[in-house]
Order: structure tokens, then sequence, then C-alpha cells
């Protein structure tokens, strides 16, 4: 696209996706792996308004949030802007969770329509009573046949002119935290439009790039990095279900992917899968490099995934309430291996526990302020001011930041866990855990997995009396909890180890699985 930079940035995510259908409407923007369905930006833009003009005929108004509950598909991208082309909040629900792990995210977000893929909809009648706020649960498998009363209408016909600036809210993603249940982000169309745009620049995306999503569209790296910062520089973007280690190499070669997003645990299966390296008689010479986040990436896994693919890898690091990335490796000489690289476009700093700013190479808590920073937490105005103290939003990570301005995180100040990209909160795990007739006391951390990135291990504390079974534990865990939250592991002790103020000693606990 010429001139691109000269273009002003666009006032909210209707006017970007208008302006680059304007561009260059026959250049293909979408393509779907599963099917094989591509829609250029103008044929993309026209479904978007059929279902924008679907949500309106719904009572969907600016402002209104509506769940998005699919797997990874064009229909996904296509609800993301059909709800931004209205003014309305894109609520990605993860569709991992149980039937009352996704009633509270939908409920609590007042959600007043849900797009859904018909494999889910058992799943939300089972809990259609606790979802009060919810008028329309429409079916969205396919765009054409959900749209299908409104295929003759012109772009934007039935579209009201929303009056939609770039501070109104754009996405409501929910995010676990310390304490409590998981928080609504609000991000706004500001945030969304300058992360893409911090992303794509720092990487020098441009109209010929075409990345590849296989992270879940209900996490805001796939939103971001692989949609968002395609869309931005006027480039394409390849949807696919899901990771598949046996299909990757083959999908880089058949759609001439350039770069993808991931997370070490795919990486370590590609490498498992893959030991010699990228299968003879493929293209990918146009691939510039893997992008991984998420969780840290270990030195070993990145020097074998570069010498094994001849494929450049890019750390990064950011969160929801980020938009999505705050720092990137530079993809250059600069790069350096185990670092999440420099700030692409926000401030960063590193503080004690006073706000202050510490030395290099001294650890605090990672700290940060921008335009890709989260406008607050939805109806939560406590954790909004516990999370922007003096100015600046705490990421609750603890790292450094060395003499040249590269970036370090070391550990979570939370007890948060990342196994294979997902967050998964102990606190809930321990709740679930002392709903068992058997347990005195419970206690759940993560630790090092060589695939996963980390694991979760339960400590129990069995009543007097009582009896149970480290298999029983875990199948009760997974009758309530999405797998991936559930223990791989229990052990059984005679008393949790925590320090004078009550404290989990997480320490002692890892240390006691190593024995």
């Amino acid at each position: 696209m010429t001139n691109q930079k000269l273009k002003p940035i666009p006032n909210n995510l209707r006017e970007l996706l208008e302006q680059r259908a304007g561009d260059a409407p026959d250049k293909h923007f979408l393509f779907s792996e599963a099917d094989g369905r591509r829609f250029s930006y103008a044929e993309f833009d026209v479904a978007v308004n059929r279902t924008a003009a679907l949500l309106v005929s719904q009572g969907v108004q600016k402002g209104d949030v509506v769940s998005l509950l699919m797997p990874n598909s064009a229909e996904y991208v296509i609800a993301y802007f059909a709800c931004w082309k209205l003014g309305a909040l894109a609520g990605p629900v993860n569709s991992l969770l149980k039937a009352h792990e996704l009633a509270y995210t939908i409920s609590n977000s007042e959600a007043r329509a849900l797009l859904i893929h018909p494999d889910f909809l058992p799943t939300i009648e089972s809990v259609r009573s606790d979802l009060p706020s919810l008028r329309s649960v429409i079916e969205f498998a396919d765009e054409a046949q959900a749209t299908r009363d409104f295929s003759d209408a012109e772009p934007g016909a039935s579209l009201p002119e929303a009056d939609v600036n770039k501070d109104d809210e754009a996405i409501i993603i929910y995010t676990s935290g310390t304490t409590g249940k998981p928080k609504g982000c609000l991000l706004t169309h500001a945030n969304v439009i300058a992360n893409a745009r911090q992303i794509s620049e720092w990487l020098s995306f441009t109209e010929q790039d075409r990345l590849l999503t296989i992270m879940p569209l209900f996490h805001m790296n796939a939103v971001s990095v692989t949609t968002m910062s395609a869309l931005y520089p006027g480039g394409s973007s390849v949807i696919t279900p899901k990771f598949s280690a046996s299909r990757f190499w083959q999908i880089i070669s058949d759609y001439r992917i350039t770069s993808f997003g991931s997370v070490a645990t795919m990486l370590s299966m590609l490498l498992t899968t893959y030991p010699d390296g990228v299968p003879e008689g493929l293209r990918t010479e146009q691939l510039r490099f893997a992008m991984c986040g998420s969780a840290p990436l270990p030195a070993e896994v990145l020097k074998r995934f570069e010498e094994t693919f001849h494929c450049l890898v890019i750390e990064g690091y950011g969160l929801s309430e980020s938009t999505c990335r705050s720092t990137f490796n530079p993809p250059d000489e600069r790069r350096r291996a185990g670092s999440c690289g420099l700030p692409i476009g926000n401030e960063m700093r590193v503080v004690d526990d006073d706000d202050r700013e510490v030395e290099e190479g001294a650890l605090g808590e990672i700290v940060l302020r921008g335009e890709n920073v989260l406008k607050g937490y939805y109806k939560n105005p406590d954790a909004t001011g516990a999370a922007f103290r003096n100015g600046w939003f705490h990421t609750g990570d603890i790292g450094y930041r060395d003499p040249d301005g590269f970036f370090y995180i070391v550990d979570r100040k939370s007890d948060m866990i990342i196994r294979g990209g997902e967050n998964i909160y102990p606190r809930e795990i321990d709740e679930v855990l002392y709903q068992h007739p058997a347990i005195a006391a419970a206690a759940t951390i993560g630790v090092v997995d060589p695939l996963y990135g980390e694991e979760v291990a339960a400590f129990i504390v069995l009543k007097e009396g009582t009896t149970a079974t480290e298999e029983e534990l875990i199948g009760f865990c997974r009758e309530r909890l999405a797998d991936y939250k559930c223990p791989k592991t229990v052990r059984f002790l005679s008393e949790i180890p925590k320090g004078p103020t009550g404290k989990l000693l997480k320490r002692e606990l890892s240390e006691l699985l190593a024995q």
C-alpha cells in the first residue's frame, strides 16, 4: 500500500477496515485454512456488514456486549469486526471453560447477544437461566447462512451511523487476577489500533506479509499479533482451527506464511515431531520469523528451534491489559535470547514496592504506561484503582532492565500459573478442592514442565479418618474445571508449609515434588 504512513490514523476500527478495503479492495485479507475460503478486503467488509446488520436485527446497539463463543474460524474474525462496526463490544469467551465458568464470563459482562457455534449450544442451554441479560443466542457457524436474510443488502445499507470515537470500548476480555473472580479488561478502539500499529511497525510488516493465526481467537495474542497486525499495513491473515504439529509445515508452505504467533509449547512440539527439520519438498524460504510470547521460552528450546528449522524466534511480552504486546525483541542483530526485548511504543519501568524506579539489573515490578494500556476493569473501580497506582499500570510481573534497555521477566508477583499459554489461577483450583469432603487443606502451585512451560500440582492434607486417591481428586477437578486447569499431580502431606504470616511457601512445595 503506497503512502500508508502518510494517512491519518483511523478514529475507530470501522474506519480502519473501510480504509483498507477502499485502498486495496481486491487484495486477499483473510484465508480460512479449514475449508479453503478466502476473502478479499472488499468481500470481508461486505461479510462484516451483513453480520452487523444481523446483530442490529437482534437489537444490538452501540455499547452493548456481544459474547463470542466459537472455534477459530473466519466467522470469529468477522464477528469481531461486526461488533466494531456498530460500536458494540466484542466479548470473546474461552471455549475451554466449563459451563458455570462460561456463565460467569457472559453474565458478568452483561452480554445482550451471543454469537455461538452450534457445538457449544448444549452447554449454554444448561446455564441459560444464569444469563439474565442475554436476549439473543445466534448460531454462527456459517456467516453466509446466518446472514442469508441480509445477503441482498448493499454494504452498510442496513447499518446505523454509530458515532464511535477512539476512546469507546471495543473489547471486553476476561483475565484472572491475584484475588477474586476473573476481571473484564476494557480495551478501546484506540488501544487495539495502537497495538496493531506498534507491532506491525516494530516488526516491519507490510502488505506483502501473510501471518498465520494458530493461537485461539479468544486470546488477545491472536487478535493483535496475527490479525490486526496483518490488517494494519494491508497484509493478509490465515486462520486455522487449532495448532497441529503434523500439518504445520504444510500450511506454512501452502499459504506462503511469512510469520506466525506461538507459545513455547508449540515450538517444543514441532521439535519433537520434526527432529530433522522441515520435511523435504516444502517451501518455507519466505518465513521471516516465529513470534513467541505468553510465557518465557527456555533458551535451549529457542536455540534448537532456530538450528533445526532455520527460523528466527522473536520473543515478546505483554498481557491482555496492554492489548497484547508491550515488548518485542528486534528482528535483527540486536536480538537477545532470553530477553523479552524492548518496549515497542509504550513506556516501561521496573519499580520497587514504593513505586520508585530501581537501578539497572535490579529486580522489581514491571509497570507500563501508553496508548495500548487498557481503559480499566469493567465495573470494578477498586481493581482499576489498585492497578493504576501513581499513573502506571502495575503488571504483577517481576523483572529487570539491562544497561541497553532490554527487559527480562524472571517471575510473577502473583501466583498465576501459565500452562501452554493459558493463564491458571491457583486459588480457583484450591476452592474446588476444598469442596471435596475428605480435604482439610489444599494448595496449588505451578511447576516447571518441559513441554507446557508449567504444569499444575496440588498438595493435599486429608481430614482425619478419611481417604482419597490422586486419581479420585484429579477426576473431582475435571468435573468442575476446564481440563487445562486441573492438577496433573497430587501429593498428600500432613501439613501445608506456610511462613509465620500464613503465606504459602511455594519454594518448599516445589522442593517436595523434586524429592
